[in-house]
């Protein structure tokens, strides 16, 4: 069986501390925290080392893994130096919160690309490569993989560009972080074609579901998440939508992948679609379960 994580995008209504509650009460063996300033179910990007200990504490005793950490820094192709370079900073402060937390992952976005930008696109591209590089050198000395999200409006937008970026970045402490459904409702590859792809460099993976709005195409003039008119999906529990979750987990567990699950239930984004976290998560991370694999 897979080790499964919640992630806090699922629990707006509760404080961090209320998550971890939950994410016991649940039986998550882990959780997936955001780091983001005025979230109150996450981490400010400045949180005191008094702040850490006191959350390290009370997931130990909850029994609940602290394993990865999600910010929203996303410059880091940015031509502006200056830019990109206190975004490298950004991560490289949220690197040492790993180590107090004895977290393996960091979520990271494959820089910012705005839906149809190509401008200077070889340029961004070389600049995401030589962040990527130097982060990975920092993460790798502290115990953590650096996982780069298959993302709209970012450069890894695709599986294809996505096995691209770790061919250039060539970094064992850079990999992918696979979510088949930001493929999906992108309308980048299917689950077969996307796991032959990429699934040799993958390191995390996001579970989620979604059903699409007949006839509306994909946009998002944002790289988080696309405004309620943009979108063409709504999402759902894991499991009563249209992504082939048995079929997913049994081909890349055939291809070797023995590692997390993060189950992000977007409520935070979309609460009108999908219920609290105590019945909603709980639903996904059961069907999860149910499935034996």
């Amino acid at each position: 069986m897979y080790k499964i994580a919640g992630h806090t995008m699922g629990t707006p209504e509760y404080n961090i501390y209320e998550a971890i509650e939950l994410m016991e009460r649940i039986g998550a063996d882990g959780i997936e925290i955001v780091i983001q300033d005025g979230y109150q179910s996450g981490l400010p990007c400045n949180c005191s080392k008094e702040e850490l200990e006191k959350v390290k504490q009370y997931a130990d005793n909850h029994h609940v893994q602290i394993i990865c950490l999600t910010p929203y820094n996303s410059y880091f192709n940015s031509l502006d130096e200056s830019q990109r370079r206190s975004e490298i900073e950004e991560i490289k402060r949220i690197i040492e919160y790993c180590v107090y937390f004895n977290a393996k992952y960091i979520r990271i976005y494959g820089g910012n690309l705005v839906a149809g930008d190509t401008d200077h696109y070889e340029e961004k591209w070389e600049a995401l490569v030589q962040s990527l590089k130097e982060l990975g050198e920092a993460a790798e000395d502290k115990g953590v993989t650096l996982v780069v999200e298959n993302h709209f409006n970012t450069m890894t937008v695709s599986a294809k560009e996505s096995a691209a970026l770790m061919k250039d970045v060539n970094h064992p402490a850079v990999r992918i972080l696979y979510d088949q459904a930001n493929l999906t409702f992108t309308e980048q590859e299917d689950y077969e074609e996307a796991i032959r792809i990429q699934q040799q460099y993958v390191g995390y993976i996001h579970v989620k579901d979604l059903v699409f709005q007949e006839g509306k195409p994909f946009a998002s003039s944002d790289v988080a998440r696309p405004s309620d008119d943009e979108r063409n999906v709504y999402t759902r529990i894991v499991g009563e939508g249209v992504i082939k979750w048995p079929e997913i987990l049994k081909l890349i567990k055939k291809q070797g992948y023995e590692g997390w699950l993060s189950l992000e239930y977007e409520r935070r984004w979309h609460p009108d679609d999908i219920p609290d976290a105590s019945v909603g998560m709980k639903k996904s991370l059961e069907y999860l379960q149910s499935l034996a694999i």
